[in-house]
């Protein structure tokens, strides 16, 4: 089948898709969960192969992490699509109601986008959250991972798949591309699909967002910051500084960057230094930190570089002015964090921080779909139109109006013989 086949299979599926039931969705996600179930050991097969050619070919050990797909990262997204079942469809949900005239109502109503594409990075877990969250929003979709996992892709696209179309889902509403070239013709086809959103780095967003006519959503890097105050809990940010940078640091929420007041370095750099060396964590300091610690000095580049490995930057700062002023200049817009027992300090950072994410005292790792209570996500937005920080069910949804009439005509308002009421309604559309 050809990618225009696919993407107007795609189309026509989500016009269907849309008046799908809450309750026929959840039957689709439960029918999915037990075909991966079922299917476990042959995933984990197709992984394998994955696995060994990324070897082969010298994949970077944090790659390789991402890549795995074993019996427990399966169990992961089996409880991720149960949760996913319990939440409240985002489809159909008024949002306001408006009486222009008596038997005359205006009804704000949220709807399925229609057709989303993904570019995504090598972790098939991301394939199956993505997927699901489509499905559970009403929307058809398009999947691009990275080559690295073609065969846990494939087969994870073909059994999702299937199962929603043994469900009653219609034909054609999950789609896999291939290739680079399948990813370029999906962006000229602004006819059939809706929303693009690549997850990847700065380059890539940027090239997709320069070759499409498509609106795009996403974010670039995953430049996060931790901010260690001078009135902090020195344990408490050891305990959140290890966790942001370690707990897992090929994702886009971990910390790239410690700041630290410079009031308590010579209490806190010997404390953190030892936690992150437990873990081989490799420290870049600025000459500050050099003159406490041991480290490697840091550059330029290190302030705006998305490590995905066991590296962190560390800048010793003059208080949360110049944290503000770094995390401003160097940050992604992703997720930033400040440790501090003062309240005002919390939140002058919080106000004035411009990121998607801003957190006081706790890990940077919890800016994520799933954390949040949003069923998993199909990505970060650093934007600020239309969804900002992990995309949950209610960024793929948008919006129309429904105006329920008794027989109005424009021609009785212009000629003043009926008057606009515009009252406020407490009410649901109710056919």
């Amino acid at each position: 089948m050809s990618i225009n086949e696919i993407a107007r299979s795609a189309k026509s599926a989500s016009i269907k898709l849309a008046a799908v039931t809450t309750a026929f969705k959840n039957k689709a996600l439960d029918e999915i969960a037990r075909s991966l179930k079922a299917k476990s050991s042959e995933i984990i097969s197709a992984n394998e192969k994955d696995l060994i050619s990324a070897r082969k070919n010298n994949l970077a050990a944090p790659l390789l992490k991402r890549l795995k797909f074993d019996q427990g990262k399966i169990a992961d997204v089996i409880a991720g699509i149960e949760s996913l079942i319990k939440l409240n469809d985002p489809v159909g949900k008024t949002l306001t109601a408006t009486e222009l005239d008596k038997g005359f109502t205006l009804y704000k109503v949220t709807c399925p986008i229609g057709v989303i594409g993904v570019i995504f990075e090598s972790r098939p877990d991301a394939l199956v959250q993505i997927s699901t969250l489509c499905l559970k929003s009403g929307n058809a979709v398009l999947l691009k991972g990275g080559s690295e996992a073609r065969h846990t892709n494939k087969i994870l696209a073909e059994l999702i798949s299937q199962a929603g179309h043994n469900a009653g889902l219609p034909k054609g509403w999950l789609g896999l591309l291939e290739s680079r070239e399948d990813v370029k013709q999906m962006l000229a086809m602004d006819e059939y699909i809706d929303l693009v959103i690549p997850r990847g780095s700065n380059e890539f967003v940027r090239y997709i967002m320069d070759n499409t006519n498509i609106p795009v959503l996403g974010h670039s890097d995953g430049i996060c910051h931790v901010y260690v105050d001078s009135d902090a809990d020195l344990d408490m940010a050891v305990n959140i500084t290890f966790d942001s940078k370690c707990q897992y640091v090929a994702v886009c929420n971990a910390a790239e960057t410690l700041l630290v007041d410079e009031k308590i370095t010579k209490d806190f750099l010997p404390k953190v230094k030892a936690a992150l060396d437990a873990k081989d964590v490799e420290i870049r300091g600025c000459e500050k930190t050099l003159s406490i610690i041991d480290a490697k000095p840091a550059d330029k580049e290190d302030w705006s570089t998305e490590y995905l490995d066991n590296i962190i930057s560390v800048k010793v700062v003059d208080g949360p002015d110049e944290a503000i002023e770094h995390i401003n200049r160097y940050g992604s817009g992703h997720t930033d964090a400040i440790i501090t027992s003062s309240r005002k300090k919390a939140q002058k950072f919080m106000d004035l921080v411009d990121s998607a994410n801003v957190f006081w005292n706790c890990s940077t790792r919890f800016s994520d779909g799933f954390r949040y209570g949003l069923g998993a996500e199909v990505g970060i937005s650093t934007g600020k139109i239309h969804a900002r920080g992990p995309v949950g069910l209610e960024g793929l949804v948008t919006y129309k109006w429904k105006l329920l009439g008794t027989g109005q005509i424009v021609a009785d308002y212009a000629e003043e013989k009926c008057r606009f009421t515009h009252k406020k309604l407490n009410k649901n559309l109710d056919f």
